[in-house]
């Protein structure tokens, strides 16, 4: 695989060439009846699945926690343990129908958008649009239910992403991905509250932790298809910058997540399991990232070694939430 070059970083317009190739199949045959098994992959599809499921693993390892650092033993009640996942995957499945919504016109474009359900005209840009009206009430009634704040969170969740990310930041700056990556970090306040009715230090660690993560686990990503930004104009960091540029951003983010990840030991009274986890883990994803670095001193980057990082990014914060849902079971100082 060839090297990655930093493509010109003066375009700031989307203009977009939409050949017959590219337009949704609605537009370019005959009108065929779609059934309802394609209908409902096409809902399902448009609620990008893999992010809610990547969402609900930060969601009840923190329940897990929360509910051990109030004082209380074993796990929260089955009721709210569902009623929060739930809450917080029709949060997530909504942001993302909203995200299909607005984006259709770049979507169309990009080769790894290409077969999303708005574009093959599975689902209709007036059935997206109610769709994701629907989940929006459907989570803030559920997740409001448990109490306000966890309501009230759940309805910021979506704001951020779909009002700030999706029709603010996205198009208009590189760092679109920094602050509007925020909103990934909402499901663990949305646990937080939904356990303890508050919201703690503990809880604030754990956002910042995802807030830091979302940059070095997403501009690999976006370097590995910067020729799909270019080609709408995103100005994705990884997809304008040179490869060292995005290097270094990914080795400073990364430094600063492992930090804050240890404050938990500290200040949320995390115990041995969530320590050696969380170090064990982040001394990977630095080697990772400074390794990145290195070949983007040499031009030696390529799309695999981006990949790589992404990759290693997600299995980390698995590894970390795992460890924090584990810990309070496992000589945590919380738990005696």
């Amino acid at each position: 695989m060839g090297e990655l070059s930093a493509p010109n970083q003066q375009r700031n317009m989307v203009t977009l060439p939409v050949s017959a190739t590219h337009r949704p199949a609605a537009e370019t045959s005959a009108k065929v009846s779609i059934g309802f098994s394609e209908k409902a992959k096409g809902y399902l599809a448009l609620t990008k699945p893999r992010v809610v499921e990547l969402l609900l693993v930060t969601t009840l390892p923190t329940m897990f926690y929360a509910h051990g650092f109030a004082g209380n033993i074993g796990v929260p009640s089955l009721w709210l343990m569902v009623a929060t996942m739930v809450g917080g995957a029709l949060a997530a499945g909504a942001s993302g129908a909203f995200n299909c919504y607005i984006d259709r016109d770049i979507d169309k474009v990009m080769h790894r958008t290409s077969k999303r359900p708005l574009v093959t005209g599975v689902i209709t840009p007036r059935e997206a649009l109610v769709f994701s009206w629907i989940l929006t009430v459907l989570a803030v009634v559920l997740l409001w239910s448990i109490n306000p704040l966890t309501g009230m969170l759940g309805i910021g969740a979506i704001f951020l992403y779909v009002v700030v990310y999706s029709l603010i930041l996205k198009r208009r700056t590189t760092q679109n991905i920094v602050w509007g990556g925020a909103a990934g970090c909402m499901p663990v306040l949305i646990a937080w509250a939904a356990v303890t009715n508050t919201v703690q230090w503990p809880a604030v660690i754990l956002f910042m932790i995802i807030f830091l993560w979302t940059p070095p686990h997403y501009w690999p990503l976006s370097m590995r298809y910067s020729d799909d930004y270019n080609a709408v104009n995103v100005p994705m960091l990884g997809a304008v910058a040179g490869s060292r540029t995005v290097a270094v951003q990914v080795v400073l983010y990364t430094w600063a997540m492992v930090v804050c990840s240890l404050l938990m030991v500290p200040l949320g009274g995390a115990g041995i399991v969530y320590t050696v986890t969380t170090a064990a883990a982040g001394i990977w994803f630095l080697y990772e990232a400074h390794t990145l670095y290195n070949n983007s001193t040499k031009n030696l980057v390529t799309k695999q070694n981006a990949m790589k990082v992404f990759h290693v990014s997600i299995t980390y914060l698995t590894l970390v939430f795992l460890s924090l849902a584990v810990d309070p079971f496992v000589g945590s100082p919380l738990m005696g």
